[in-house]
């Protein structure tokens, strides 16, 4: 009974965290942390249960035959200066320049104000696709820099872009909080 209130305790800090973690990155050590207790808790729960974490140190190597290659037209975007609240959307446009077709697997945004879109079907040799960032800037401040990891069938099999916009306050809106 104890063990099922601490966890709910926990698993209801790690969504209050997790909402705010936009906002500084001492959220994200709070949340790894929390998580990290969940763990050993359900890991003292049922001890049978666990298996150790893959080594995630031991370096990428690269495939054996062809394979294909993700270029970008560019790799970092200037949204510029824009208000608070506007979405602004860049395209990343790229071509497969390898070997073999393309197959994005995913594109994983820094932060939950960037919604990531891209093409979903294999990109032939010689072809082109994208990758789409909607930047939601409702709630932010300053200067924000923001990335998307994209994962594909090639080597290495992550690549970063990154963008940045500097945002103006809307009227009457409080300067955040110093972190």
């Amino acid at each position: 009974m104890k063990t099922g209130i601490v966890k709910s305790f926990l698993f209801s800090a790690v969504l209050l965290v997790t909402f705010t973690a936009c906002k500084d990155r001492t959220a994200e050590k709070r949340i790894a942390a929390l998580e990290d207790k969940i763990a050993n808790l359900e890991a003292q729960k049922n001890p049978a249960a666990t298996t150790p974490a893959p080594d995630v140190t031991a370096p990428e190597t690269k495939p054996d035959g062809p394979l294909p290659t993700m270029e970008f037209e560019t790799v970092d975007h200037d949204f510029g200066t824009i208000k608070e609240g506007d979405i602004v959307e860049y395209t990343y446009k790229l071509k497969n320049t390898g070997a073999a077709p393309l197959i994005i697997q995913s594109a994983r945004p820094s932060c939950g104000c960037t919604v990531p879109d891209f093409t979903k079907e294999p990109i032939p040799v010689g072809g082109t696709g994208y990758v789409r960032a909607k930047f939601d800037s409702n709630g932010k401040q300053d200067l924000q820099s923001k990335s998307i990891t994209v994962t594909a069938n090639t080597y290495p099999k992550q690549t970063t872009l990154r963008f940045k916009a500097m945002i103006t306050p809307k009227a009457g809106s409080a300067a955040p909080a110093a972190h």
